[in-house]
Formats: structure tokens, C-alpha cells, sequence
């Protein structure tokens, strides 16, 4: 059976689908202590747009794909925050990757991972997220190495992990309901062949784009804040 799905204009657009999945799912309930994590690069317009229409702050969780030694767009695992690994054992069985190896490229992306939340806060502050309802969003999930880590490094920090994609193959949708909280998948067509392909504009994120959108993002909290501020005096 063949299932064809509208495609997104672009991420904005698929962001703000997914807000409104989210909305109508019973999972979000409004008032609750919540924020939205993009994951960068192509996750963070989704999730710009998911954070307005939830009315959450937006922050960061940088994850890094290991690439497959000669090809490296093949994902044999992830690393995130605090050296949070999620390898897949498939595929470094298939090409017979020594362990010496993983764990070099774990090293070398997990220093790759700390220098871009840096550069990404471009000096902000993280937002706190203890004892809050994560939201993690990326523009969508294939294998799902990349989500996978940034679920498990997010776990011990706070106290629930939703995901939450426009766009994603029903199996890793699958499994990782066996890792979060809730996950929430706005759209799941067959056969998936890329995220790309359900998006009629999937030109990269740049690094002064996500920049640009947590800026903006901060700018929307303050206002916020301060209109809350205003009613309680």
C-alpha cells in the first residue's frame, strides 16, 4: 500500500503542522512547565514555530551523527551533550567498525558538540530544564540515531521527553516510544525514502539562521515575561 503525503512548503511550515499536531493530541496540556529543544541545525526552524504556538521557550541540544567510516552521511551512531552515546549496533556489525574507532569519532564530535552550543547561545545562557517536559524536535526522523541520544542525554535532566517530528518512518517512530515519554510523529508515509523528499524547499539550516531564531525566540520570552510581570503588579 502506497500512502502519499502532502509535502511541507519548508520547516516553518512543517513546524507549524507539528505545533498543531502536538496541540491536538491531549499529550500538551497548556499551563504546563514546558520548553522546546531543536535539535541544529534543521530542527530549530521546526522548532521555532512549535514554541510559539505552545508558547515555550526555545533552546538547543546539539547532537552530532558518527558517519560510517568512507560514508559518512551512513550513521553508525550519535553523540550529544556530556558524551551521551547511542550507537547502532546494525550497522557497525555490517561494516565491521573496531571499537577503536567508534569511540574516536566519539570523542572528536563530542568536542564538536560543546564548541557549537556555545556558538549557537552566542552567549545566552541555557534554559533551565530541570523538573520540566522536554520537547525535543528535529525536521524529521529516519534512522533516528541523532534523536535517540539527545533523548538519553535530556532523561536524567528532566521530568518528562517528548519527541516530536513533522515527518518520520513508522518504525523509529516505533522504537523510540520504548525511550520517551511521548512521541508524536505529525505525519508517518509509506515508503519513506528521506526526510528530504516531504519537503518541497530542504535547503540546509545555516549556522546564522539558528543563531537568528534563538535570538528571536529569547526576544518573544522577555516580551512575555514582562507582560506577566505587568498583570501581577
Amino acid at each position: 500500500m502506497f500512502l502519499r503525503a502532502e509535502l511541507f512548503q519548508d520547516r516553518r511550515d512543517a513546524g507549524r503542522v507539528l505545533g498543531q499536531a502536538i496541540l491536538a493530541s491531549g499529550v500538551w496540556r497548556g499551563g504546563q512547565d514546558g520548553i522546546v529543544l531543536g535539535l541544529p541545525r534543521g530542527g530549530v526552524p521546526v522548532a521555532y514555530e512549535v514554541a510559539l504556538a505552545l508558547h515555550l521557550p526555545l533552546d538547543i541540544v546539539v547532537v552530532r551523527k558518527l558517519g560510517v567510516p568512507g560514508s559518512a552521511e551512513l550513521a553508525m551512531g550519535a553523540v550529544a551533550a556530556d558524551g551521551i552515546v547511542a550507537l547502532n549496533a546494525a550497522i557497525i556489525h555490517e561494516f565491521r567498525i573496531p571499537q577503536e574507532v567508534v569511540d574516536a569519532a566519539a570523542t572528536q564530535e563530542s568536542h564538536e558538540v560543546e564548541r557549537r552550543e556555545r556558538a549557537y547561545r552566542n552567549g545566552r545562557l541555557p534554559e533551565p530544564t530541570e523538573g520540566r517536559l522536554a520537547i525535543l524536535v528535529d525536521d524529521g526522523l529516519a534512522t533516528g540515531a541523532s534523536m535517540l541520544a539527545a533523548v538519553r542525554a535530556m532523561r536524567p535532566r528532566v521530568r518528562e521527553v517528548m519527541v516530536a517530528v513533522p515527518v518520520a518512518a513508522q518504525s523509529t517512530c516505533n522504537d523510540l516510544r520504548h525511550e520517551a515519554d511521548h512521541v508524536i510523529c505529525a505525519r508517518t508515509p509509506w515508503p519513506f525514502y528521506s526526510v528530504g523528499s516531504f519537503y518541497r524547499n530542504f535547503e540546509q539550516t545555516t549556522d546564522a539562521e539558528v543563531c537568528s531564531l534563538l535570538s528571536k525566540a529569547s526576544g518573544h520570552k522577555d516580551k512575555l515575561t514582562g507582560a506577566l510581570d505587568k498583570m501581577t503588579r
